[in-house]
């Protein structure tokens, strides 16, 4: 994954009404931190950093700022956004190292056509949209790919079955879920009901024998 570089003003002053200005001029402010580095209160261009986060990479980009004569390789670990416009308005850089592990969440997207499950009235039931991983900075991948083609009615796609890239490790149990093949909502239906049916009259064959008890012996 290669690294965006992005120019950052340091030594901005810290305040609510400082932040608000900045944001007018068209910057974001943040704060650099990890590694045992004291925290540095930072600002960068917002277009810029809208741009870095928007590509394949998402929030997982490599991140290197050149901040005051310094070069912070870093990745974007906590956005904070106005509630109303969605627009950033505050950002964490996490520094770290290229020879690292660190945690990332990475999204999972669906390819090929689930021919059995469509041909059988069934739904594709996506039950995990991001799978967290860890890895090294440049191993991150920027999504995962589930391949759908063999699924069937019934059939589940688990955490397990992931082909994820060497040096990506998942960091979810191999038995959880990612996606489902769905019956219909007729059969689901009739085959709830069948259970349903099936343990209320199991359930009244066992109070019923509770009921007439243990037979006593017969007096000679």
């Amino acid at each position: 994954m290669p690294e965006i570089v992005l120019e950052a003003e340091v030594g901005r002053p810290i305040g609510s009404s400082t932040s608000r200005r900045l944001r007018a001029a068209g910057k974001i402010p943040g704060i650099v931190y990890g590694h045992g580095s004291e925290p540095v209160p930072v600002a960068v261009p917002a277009r810029e950093l809208r741009a870095a986060l928007s590509g394949d990479a998402g929030t997982n980009a490599l991140l290197s700022l050149n901040a005051g004569g310094r070069t912070f390789l870093t990745v974007a670990r906590e956005l904070q956004r106005d509630p109303v416009r969605g627009t950033v308005t505050h950002v964490d850089f996490q520094i770290v190292r290229r020879d690292e592990v660190i945690a990332a969440d990475v999204p999972v997207v669906l390819v090929g056509e689930a021919t059995e499950v469509h041909h059988g009235d069934g739904v594709v039931d996506q039950q995990l949209f991001t799978l967290p991983v860890r890895a090294k900075p440049a191993d991150i991948p920027t999504h995962v790919e589930v391949d759908i083609a063999e699924l069937t009615i019934g059939g589940v796609i688990r955490v397990g079955d992931l082909r994820l890239p060497d040096g990506v490790a998942a960091e979810l149990e191999a038995e959880v879920p990612v996606v489902t093949g769905v019956p219909p909502r007729v059969q689901a239906a009739q085959e709830g009901e069948a259970e349903a049916t099936a343990g209320a009259v199991a359930g009244a064959e066992h109070g019923a024998g509770d009921a007439a008890g243990p037979s006593e012996p017969q007096e000679g």
